[in-house]
């Protein structure tokens, strides 16, 4: 068939006219299983304008939902959108079209995205490249999903003189992909995880018959048929699925008539998909966004419903009115401002709303707020610095945030200075990770800042602008930071230790973006033995998150075999091992490279002990979830003190090919090591006795003023989000602030001042934690969305009453001789909410398959607190409630969901597992894949009927099986699980509960003098309106004598007739100590008692009996499989057994120091385990001390 009779093309004399159905369902594709669905019907003509240009006119419009079970429900007709839909597309549309492909399309100017895009769906038929001269080839070529891949097959069909054309686009290898991540830029993506997996799969597939005329090919028919799968875990076990199906079918073929018209129209681009800006409308729910501002009235019902209590069920409303939020203009926003900042609780939750309108409205917003400073530095701070992080990642806002830079107000308050610089350093880190290369002007204003400290030689700036590059992560910052890294940079040398390890820490995202740089650097430090240890170590933990190659670890591993400094050596060395039993696949290289490592150090770093520096992780991965989690805890420590410089914890998860890191606390103590640093009467070797004269000896005033007892700082999500240095200024204004001496100018005088009156208060913060959105176009020209929202709201409410007896006059330590009473009441919880969205959503309508989770955590409480001083006695009043408290709920569920904008009344949910579904009577072979439904219901209560109550949980949850379907088949469904404090179970219920403490005022004065008296009396009873006090009472009794330190302490019942007791002495020797247990009736069926002894001398050793006479049954099976278990486990860590006949009621264990680390002796009836030479994980501190007195 000769070339130019097949090229698609149109006719500019003829009008064609088509028929046009496209569909969306997302459901499982199972039996039995709720769907959700969108069909689109219309006609449709094509009429020449002019050799290349064409009308499209669109008519008999139709639009239907399906939501239910397929075959069981049907498509419904949308009358009142069909009646929308209608009068945008019968609007005239014009395109250009040459050789099969579609270009420049135009539109009446007023004519939304959501519409063109459908329009592009529809022409999407007409654009395919034709080549008869190949039976297959393949194209990269511009398309509805981008610039992408596609493949073609063609069948030639003589007869009909038709071509059967097929087109499959991989949309996976697309030179300019059409799509949106957003809310990720904090997520690293991790290639060698998507190897194990992927979360999203995607197929396209097309087919057209062309018919040959004499001037080309028309298309008489076209499909397209796109698959979209999607899996919280990895697709193979189990995912939803989305499928387009779009068909077109020529209906006849007409000479035109007249001339067309196509009025006022504006281009619109070409035949690529185009998102839509803002991403008002969140898929999970669909709000009337038409006029906002009189619908955020919403706060104020909020605000009210969440004072006293938390209205958990209203707590999604927050996601509405954040909808609503982003819908406002600039202008709304200000009038909003107006009405709602004269009261505090609706200016509270305005500024904790305002901040997910993420664009350059709410940053207008904040400046001008800066400006005229009519809000506090606390409100600023916390606003700006969730406003920052939660900005769309754009270069236009990264500009405009730097007005905040150099505004006064920002400097008006250290801590929210700090803020503003760490918060526009998170914003370049996010702008960064999407733009490639990053402009350096983005980060220009912090290395500015950063060089100046330096040159003026001011700590504070210098610190602060380090901590936001390290935020920011661009890679030209390098060489700003290595200006204050040693052995890079003279000055550097001289610079405090502190500002230093803040420089190398910068490093921690460039360790990601650049390196091989970052790690020319970090091992440069690491190898140079006159740098302090702990910048090294700092170094070495940067200089692996690089995931060095094996070359790099090979001459890390030569350094630490010459390494002097067993500091440096046990944290790399550690390190080290962590990661070379690391099981996640951002560590799959490095840990077989690490192993390699740890085989050559073993021999000279194996046996250090914890005493030194330490480097602990944990991790697991599981690869059918693709899902996993790791945890590092640093210790690092310098040769001369026993207290750690710093110690850092992280924790990371990992899931669908991306790391998010959590949180990461890092303290640092180089002010305590100083102050403690050459004090006589402390020695390393101190004990828990000896703070109190620790306390004694340390002076805080003798700390300098330019360095902190403590820096503390927090990240989340990888962003450091504050830091505090704890000073001489800050220690002595909380040491004056809590002495007794303080006078009525003290702040804790106004607090107790205020307690006597009546104190209420209460705190509400509602917080959108994380919302990500990915979205892809369809053939069909509707988009395709994968969303997460995480959302928290957190309600605290307190009244507090308090009475002295006799008050305070003049200063605080008048209280010590007053009688105190307070009562409180109050209440604490949380409404915690996530939604997973997979579907098609516009502004116009949404159909897909929906999680709905909801976690409500609630904790009221009523409490009674007293002291009399006269008797030592203390007594705390719990006032339990008269109805079942629910303490925690969790329910989850999902469904098919659809929604329209013009119909929101009769939005429809399905749960996808049909709550009221018989399977079992449904069973047949067409669901033989199906293993079974499960749908078990439990309650279990566990009453404490002393005290009239009870804690009961309740959980119901339907699941269908399918075997092919692990493990997603564990969240098909629902479930819901309870656990409440429950009285309306129980006979009779207490009026409160008194938990009493008494001290004996003679021990208390006359110290070690025997008294007959118990030191202390614990009561905890409940009163009941007819019946007596019921509980249980515990006194301590304490005779001390030159030897020996005897304590008894017995607990019983408080009941008529019952005389259930437990006993136990213990006598406290400077050598040996022993404890002798009791319980049963008059303490007499049962007892073991307990012998600890200590030897001194140059192998100091810690030996511990354990003997028993009759003990209850469970005690003795639990004893029977620790015996069994025993023998097996103490081979498989390499003890060595001797049977042999021990005492058969004694279990002796010895602990001994040797010379290669101690040696362990176990005993028990018939066997004998022991090892020789272990290598100690802890250093055993006053040992020595306590054996030789």
């Amino acid at each position: 068939m000769p070339a130019n009779t097949s090229e698609p093309t149109l006719n500019p004399k003829k009008t064609y006219e088509y028929k046009y159905v496209g569909m969306v369902n997302v459901g499982r594709d199972m039996p039995d299983l709720a769907e959700a669905g969108i069909k689109l019907q219309c006609t449709f003509k094509i009429t020449g304008v002019s050799m290349h240009t064409f009308l499209l006119g669109i008519s008999n419009v139709v639009f239907e939902e399906f939501n239910g079970i397929p075959g069981e429900s049907s498509f419904r007709l949308a009358p009142n959108l069909t009646k929308h839909l209608a009068a945008e597309l019968t609007r005239p549309f014009t395109f250009e079209y040459t050789k099969g492909q579609v270009s420049d399309i135009k539109a009446a100017p007023e004519v939304s995205n959501t519409i063109v895009n459908i329009v592009r769906g529809i022409l999407g038929f007409l654009h395919v490249t034709v080549k008869t001269t190949q039976r297959a080839y393949e194209l990269t070529e511009v398309g509805i999903h981008g610039v992408c891949q596609s493949s073609y097959v063609i069948e030639e069909n003589t007869t009909t003189k038709e071509l059967y054309v097929t087109q499959v686009v991989d949309i996976a290898n697309c030179q300019q992909k059409v799509a949106i991540y957003d809310g990720m830029a904090l997520t690293e993506e991790n290639k060698i995880s998507k190897e194990r997996g992927e979360n999203v799969v995607a197929t396209v597939k097309y087919a057209y018959t062309v018919k040959s005329t004499g001037s080309g090919g028309l298309i008489t028919q076209a499909s397209a048929n796109e698959r979209h799968h999607f899996s919280p875990f990895n697709v193979k076990g189990g995912n939803s699925k989305l499928q387009a199906i779009r068909n077109i079918v020529l209906l006849k073929e007409t000479d035109t008539v007249g001339k067309p018209v196509t009025g006022q129209v504006k281009s619109k681009g070409n035949l690529m998909y185009q998102i839509e800006k803002g991403l008002w409308q969140m898929p999970i729910l669909m709000t009337d966004l038409t006029k906002p501002v009189p619908k955020v009235n919403l706060i104020k019902h909020l605000a009210q419903d969440n004072i006293h209590q938390l209205n958990g069920a209203t707590s999604a409303d927050v996601l509405n009115l954040i909808q609503l939020l982003r819908s406002t203009t600039q202008e709304d926003l200000e009038l909003l401002w107006k009405q709602l900042s004269t009261n505090n609780e609706h200016r509270r939750w305005f500024l904790d709303t305002v901040v997910e309108v993420t664009d350059e409205r709410v940053l207008k917003f904040l400046q001008k707020r800066f400006k005229a400073a009519d809000i506090s530095a606390n409100e600023a701070g916390q606003t700006l610095l969730l406003a920052f992080n939660h900005l769309s990642a754009k270069l236009e806002l990264v500009e405009m945030a730097k007005e905040f830079l150099t505004l006064p107000f920002s400097k008006s308050h250290i801590l929210l200075w700090n803020t503003v610089v760490l918060s526009y350093g998170s914003l370049v880190y996010k702008v960064c990770a999407r733009v490639n290369p990053c402009p350096v002007i983005t980060v220009q204003p912090l290395l500015n800042m950063a060089t100046n400290g330096l040159a003026k030689g001011v700590k504070e700036d210098m610190v602060v602008a380090l901590k936001a590059l390290g935020n920011a992560g661009h890679p030209l910052s390098i060489k700003t930071i290595i200006k204050f890294l040693p052995g890079f940079s003279a000055k550097a040398d001289t610079l405090p230790t502190s500002v230093k390890t803040v420089a190398v820490q910068s490093l921690r995202h460039l360790a990601i973006r650049d390196p091989h740089k970052v790690q020319d650097i970090t091992l440069t430090i690491l190898a140079q033995r006159t740098i302090t240890a702990e910048i090294r170590m700092l170094a070495s933990i940067i200089l692996l998150e690089t995931k060095p190659p094996v070359a790099v670890i090979s001459l890390v591993t030569e350094i630490l075999l010459h390494e002097s400094d067993l500091q440096v050596a046990s944290f790399a060395y550690s390190r080290l091992r962590s990661l070379a039993m690391s099981r996640t696949p951002d560590n799959h290289y490095l840990s077989t490279a690490c192993n390699i490592a740890v085989k050559t150090l073993a021999r000279k770093l194996g046996r250090l002990s914890y005493r030194f520096s330490q480097a602990l992780r944990l991790d697991w991965f599981h690869d059918d979830l693709l899902a996993g989690a790791s945890g590092e805890f640093f210790i690092l420590r310098n040769g001369t003190s026993v207290i750690p410089t710093s110690i850092i914890s992280k924790g990371k998860l990992h899931f669908i090919g991306r790391i998010l890191q959590l949180v990461e606390l890092g303290v640092r103590a180089e002010g305590l090591n100083e102050l403690f640093k050459d004090r006589s009467g402390i020695t390393k070797d101190f004990e828990v006795m000896d703070f109190a004269t620790i306390m004694k000896i340390v002076n805080f005033q003798s700390l300098p003023k330019d360095k902190p007892l403590l820096s503390v700082y927090a990240r989340v999500f990888g962003q450091e989000v504050s830091f505090v240095d704890l000073n001489q200024d800050v220690i002595q204004k909380i040491l004056k602030s809590m002495s007794l001496m303080a006078s009525k100018e003290n702040k804790v005088w106004n607090i107790i001042q205020n307690l006597q009156k009546g104190l209420s208060w209460h705190w509400t913060k509602p917080f959108l934690t994380f919302e990500t959105r990915f979205i892809q176009p369809t053939c069909l020209g509707l988009p395709a969305e994968i969303s997460k929202y995480y959302f928290s709201l957190t309600a605290i409410n307190v009244n507090a009453k308090a009475d002295f007896n006799p008050p305070p006059k003049e200063h605080l330590h008048e209280l010590i001789n007053a009688d105190i009473s307070l009562d409180t009441a109050g209440f604490s919880g949380s409404a915690k909410d996530f939604f997973a969205f997979h579907g098609i959503s516009t502004d116009l309508f949404q159909c897909g398959a929906q999680l709905n989770s909801k976690t409500i955590v609630s904790l009221p409480w009523k409490i009674g607190m007293k002291r009399n001083t006269n008797d030592n006695n203390y007594e705390i009043n719990l006032v339990p409630t008269k109805k079942n408290t629910e303490l925690l709920t969790v329910n989850f569920n999902i469904y098919a969901v659809s929604r329209n904008i013009e119909d929101l009344s009769l939005a429809k949910m399905t749960p996808m597992t049909p709550e009221n579904k018989d399977y079992e009577e449904n069973a047949s072979m067409e669901r033989k894949d199906t293993d079974e439904v499960y749908h078990p219901k439990l309650k279990y209560c566990a009453e404490a009927s002393i005290y009239g109550t009870a804690i009961c949980t309740e959980i119901e949850v339907q699941r269908v099986h399918y075997l092919k379907e692990y493990p997603l088949y564990y969240f098909l469904g629902y479930t819901i699980h309870s656990f409440t404090e429950c009285t309306e179970l129980l006979h009779h219920t207490a009026d409160t509960y008194l938990l009493c403490f008494t001290i004996s005022g003679l021990s208390l004065k006359q110290g070690l003098e025997l008294t007959p008296d118990p030191v202390l009396t614990v009561k905890v009873l409940a009163f009941s309106p007819k019946g007596k006090p019921r509980g249980y009472e515990g006194s301590a009794y304490y005779t001390p004598t030159t030897q020996m330190d005897d304590i008894e302490l017995i607990i019983s019942e408080v009941a008529e007739e019952v005389n259930w007791k437990i006993c136990a002495d213990a006598n406290i020797d400077k050598i040996q100590s022993g404890a002798h247990f009791k319980w049963g009736a008059e303490c007499q069926p049962y007892e073991v008692a307990v012998k600890v002894s200590a030897v001194g001398g140059t192998k100091p050793s810690i030996n511990v009996e354990i003997n028993w006479g009759a003990v209850p049954a469970f005690i003795q099976v639990v004893g029977q499989r620790i015996r069994e278990y025993l023998p097996g486990m103490s081979y498989l860590m390499g003890f060595h057994q001797k049977h042999e006949k021990n005492d058969e009621q004694e279990v002796s264990a010895t602990l001994a120091s040797s010379q290669e680390g101690f040696d362990v002796k176990v005993k028990i009836p018939e066997l004998t385990i022991y090892r020789h030479g272990i290598s100690p994980p802890f250093e055993f501190v006053g040992l020595k001390a306590t054996c030789k007195k």
